[in-house]
C-alpha cells in the first residue's frame, strides 16, 4: 500500500487532537497516522471494514478505535484544526443528496432516528452545507433526503457572521431573507418567479456559487460519502469531518 493522503503539513495539525498520546494514560497511541490513513482509505474506497489492508492491522481493532474516536469527538476536533481561519466575506449555502447503501440501513430505530428519508431517489440522506468565501466547509448538517433544504438554514448560520449570503433558489425563504436584513448581510439568493417583490440580484456575485458546487464534488470523490454506508448519523458525520478536513487544508 504505497498510496496515502496525508501530507506532513496537514498530518501535523491532527496528530495533537489524536487519541493516545503519552499525557493520555492507559490508551495505545501506536502508529495514530497509519490509523488515520486506514480511516482515510475505507472513506476513499467505500469498502466494508472487513476489507481493510492488512497493512493497517486487524480491522475489527481498526473498527472499535474508529468508533471510540467518534465518540470523543476527535474528528470534529481535527476538521476544527485544519479549517481555522475561514475567509467570511462571503458565505455559501446548498445541499447535495447522496444514496443510502443497504449497509447504511437497519440503525436501531429505523430510518426515522437517522437523517435518512425517502425521496426521488430512493432512501437518501440530504448533506446541507455551509461554505467560506474559498469554497471551504464551515458547517454541515444532515437531514433526511425528503426535507425541503431551507428547514435547515437557521441553526446553520446561528452565531456565524459573513458580508453575504449566495444561495440558489431553494433558499428563496422569507424567513432566511428576514434573517439576513436583521444582520445587514447581502442577499445573493436566486429568487423564484412568484415573489412578490424581487430582491435585485447581483449577478456576477452570484456566479462565485461554483465554489460550493466544487466544493461537494471533491467530498464525493470519497465513495463512502458519495454513497452512505454508515447506519448512524455519527458516524456519517465523522467521516463528513476528517475529509472535509483534508479537502479544507489541500
Amino acid at each position: 500500500m504505497d498510496r496515502f493522503v496525508l501530507t506532513d503539513a496537514q498530518w501535523a495539525k491532527m496528530e495533537p487532537h489524536c487519541l493516545g498520546k503519552v499525557s493520555d494514560p492507559g490508551r495505545s497511541g501506536k502508529n495514530n497516522r497509519l490509523f488515520m490513513e486506514a480511516v482515510l482509505w475505507i472513506v476513499r474506497t467505500g469498502s466494508p471494514w472487513r476489507d481493510l489492508p492488512a497493512q493497517f492491522g486487524n480491522w475489527s481493532t481498526a473498527f472499535r478505535r474508529f468508533r471510540d474516536w467518534r465518540e470523543a469527538d476527535v474528528f470534529k476536533r481535527i476538521f476544527d484544526a485544519l479549517s481555522d481561519q475561514p475567509d467570511m466575506e462571503y458565505a455559501m449555502i446548498d445541499a447535495t443528496i447522496v444514496k443510502v447503501h443497504r449497509h447504511g440501513q437497519g440503525a436501531k430505530g429505523g430510518p426515522s432516528s437517522q437523517a435518512i428519508g425517502r425521496s426521488k431517489g430512493g432512501m437518501t440522506t440530504k448533506i446541507l452545507a455551509l461554505t467560506d468565501a474559498l469554497g471551504n466547509l464551515v458547517r454541515f448538517r444532515l437531514m433526511p433526503g425528503n426535507r425541503f433544504d431551507s428547514v435547515g438554514v437557521a441553526p446553520l448560520i446561528e452565531g456565524v457572521e459573513f458580508g453575504a449570503l449566495l444561495a440558489d433558489k431553494a433558499f428563496d425563504s422569507n424567513d432566511i431573507i428576514t434573517d439576513l436584513n436583521q444582520r445587514g448581510a447581502k442577499i445573493v439568493i436566486s429568487q423564484h418567479p412568484r415573489r412578490a417583490i424581487p430582491i435585485p440580484l447581483d449577478a456576477e456575485m452570484y456566479k462565485w456559487r461554483h465554489l460550493i458546487e466544487n466544493f461537494f464534488c471533491k467530498l464525493k470523490e470519497f465513495k463512502r460519502i458519495a454513497m452512505r454506508a454508515c447506519k448512524t448519523d455519527r458516524s456519517f458525520e465523522a467521516i463528513i469531518y476528517l475529509a472535509a478536513a483534508v479537502i479544507n487544508s489541500r
